[in-house]
């Protein structure tokens, strides 16, 4: 792969270059602090000179590194336009440009995965690939009993490449914690390893696919498709065509777009109930909507295990704060982690920053919109420390979830779908209409 670095000393000498421009940026603050500059705005250029440099060599890498960038989006939240824009940037041209195998790598691979005889599993095989990403490339082709399959086959050494990223980004700590002061960053680190080395599995990705097939099958609202074969690095499934989400995004009428809005926080709500798993990458890329309205949902390496459904606690607490108790907000979010002990939070700036994003689940009809998103993201790019926002940390067991809500905000942000969402939540999120009988009944009935 030409876009992948592959010796383990080029990769490892951009990120290990990280933690020395950090503490040259460090003296350098001291320099001008001693000079008379307010210690808060020395703080603030300190913090975003190392964000600049953090997510300028994220975005030069492919492997783990990239998969990293994409799920901290509670970076991108915490930061000025100016410092990521170029980071996402970075990210979407590794991503729309990603350079396909050649077609004797891909043989090679189908070869040691599938055998000499590979072809016989075949009517036919397209060579081009119809999609590319960050580990892995897909590939359409007619199985050998006639139906046309999607064979998703995994990059060579992608798997090394990914860990080699994490084990070099682990040491990094120090530096998220400049910008994150509440967040311990290597418990989320460790977790978010874990989960990638999941979705190099895709034996692992064909379980889940599979189980999503069984209990959505002939369900009026989703498609998914099932698995047919599969080991660790190819997996052939069903092919599905579909109008991608991406063209609802941009050429959608209102109602199809506020339909496939719909439809994706229904998914996303009913998934943990219904299978036991959460989808975690919930991007346009990932959905098509297919010729009877159905949404189809696509690419199963990174779920959220989540066998008791979602945790009681994500709607007990938004219920709570619905009800203005922000003393048992705080009290909560301690209990659960957002809050570490030694973490010290205004109660009503904490309101302030939770009610936009608590809002959709208080009113009866809410539309998303990038305008919406635009102010939210506002109220969380001050890098000074009396910032609420990053005072909160992440707790390992809510890293997928949150990485799916915030993916599926801006999903909803773009589509700018107006739904009845809060009856999502009351129907599938547990704790949310604990208290409120009436509410209940609606549910049930």
């Amino acid at each position: 792969m030409s876009d992948l670095p592959r010796r383990a000393v080029a990769r490892s000498a951009k990120l290990a270059a990280l933690p020395i421009g950090f503490a040259g940026r460090t003296a350098l603050g001291l320099g001008k602090r001693i000079g008379g500059k307010p210690a808060e705005i020395v703080a603030q250029e300190i913090q975003q000179r190392t964000a600049e440099q953090i997510f300028k060599v994220l975005g030069e890498l492919k492997g783990g590194a990239m998969k990293l960038g994409q799920a901290l989006s509670i970076f991108e939240a915490a930061l000025p336009a100016e410092v990521i824009g170029p980071y996402r940037a970075a990210l979407t041209k590794l991503q729309d440009a990603a350079p396909p195998l050649p077609a004797a790598t891909v043989h090679k691979v189908l070869v040691e995965q599938l055998g000499d005889d590979w072809r016989e599993n075949f009517q036919s095989f397209e060579d081009r690939p119809t999609a590319a990403a960050s580990i892995g490339q897909v590939h359409k082709a007619v199985w050998h009993d006639g139906r046309t399959v999607a064979v998703k086959i995994q990059y060579p050494g992608a798997g090394k490449a990914l860990l080699s990223d994490f084990n070099q980004i682990a040491r990094l700590g120090k530096l998220f914690g400049v910008l994150l002061p509440g967040l311990d960053i290597k418990a989320v680190l460790s977790e978010l390893r874990e989960r990638v080395a999941e979705e190099l599995d895709y034996l692992r990705e064909a379980e889940a696919q599979h189980a999503f097939a069984l209990e959505f099958k002939d369900d009026p609202d989703f498609l998914i498709p099932d698995v047919i074969a599969a080991n660790e690095q190819v997996l052939v499934s069903e092919w599905v065509d579909g109008i991608p989400l991406s063209r609802i995004i941009a050429d959608g009428t209102k109602q199809e777009r506020d339909r496939a809005g719909l439809q994706l926080v229904r998914f996303l709500f009913c998934s943990p109930a219904r299978v036991g798993m959460l989808h975690a990458d919930p991007h346009p890329g990932n959905f098509r909507i297919v010729e009877d309205g159905r949404l189809c949902v696509l690419d199963f390496g990174a779920v959220n295990r989540l066998p008791d459904g979602y945790p009681p606690a994500f709607g007990k607490l938004t219920r709570i704060f619905n009800n203005g108790d922000m003393e048992n907000v705080v009290q909560g979010l301690r209990d659960e982690g957002f809050i570490l002990p030694h973490i010290e939070v205004d109660a009503e700036a904490l309101r302030a920053f939770l009610s936009p994003y608590v809002e959709p689940t208080a009113v009866e009809e809410f539309t998303f919109s990038r305008e919406w998103l635009q102010t939210q993201a506002a109220t969380v790019t001050d890098l000074r420390p009396s910032n609420v926002a990053r005072q909160l940390n992440l707790p390992v067991s809510y890293v997928l979830i949150h990485r799916v809500h915030a993916a599926g905000l801006g999903v909803l942000c773009q589509l700018g779908a107006t739904a009845r969402f809060r009856e999502e939540v009351i129907r599938w999120v547990p704790g949310f209409i604990e208290d409120d009988p009436e509410e209940q009944a609606v549910a049930a009935g």
